[in-house]
């Protein structure tokens, strides 16, 4: 079956292929089906050289087509590395960490080492020393979604 494709429609099976995986990344995130589309085109054109060869089967053809992927792919992945540099904004998504050094007041006592502040418009559950609510605490580092305070006085 899979043999009587390759024959009947020759290299253009690759082509298309190739066309299919470079649309595809434009509707899906990420980067890798570029590569891989790259791949299906190169064998693609591979075959159109070399499709009166014996040697040239099917199975020749898919053995080239995963030695190109992964190396495209491992080519892609080394350009991606060396194009992203670093952020301007490295705290961007990173809300507690943009936190770290702020005051606010207790609006829940610490007590047993858990209470809660608030800041700009969200109540942050924090951890530190007991305090009575309406104390000046001061954001000393944050882990997940609590923060890590001392008394700011």
């Amino acid at each position: 079956m899979i043999a009587t494709a390759f024959a009947e429609l020759g290299p253009w099976n690759w082509m298309v292929l190739g066309f299919l995986l470079l649309a595809a990344e434009i509707v899906l995130p990420g980067v890798f089906l570029l590569w891989i589309g790259i791949a299906a085109i190169l064998v693609g054109t591979l075959s159109l050289q070399f499709w009166g060869y014996a040697l040239w089967s099917w199975q020749v053809q898919v053995l080239v087509f995963l030695v190109l992927a992964v190396a495209s792919a491992y080519v892609g992945k080394r350009i991606m590395a060396a194009t992203q540099g670093d952020s301007d904004e490295p705290l961007l998504n990173q809300r507690g960490e943009q936190l770290i050094g702020r005051t606010a007041t207790l609006h829940e006592a610490i007590s047993e080492g858990h209470g809660r502040i608030r800041l700009d418009d969200t109540t942050w559950r924090v951890t530190g020393p007991d305090m009575p609510a309406g104390s000046r605490v001061r954001v000393v580092s944050a882990t997940g979604g609590n923060l890590v305070v001392e008394s700011a006085a």
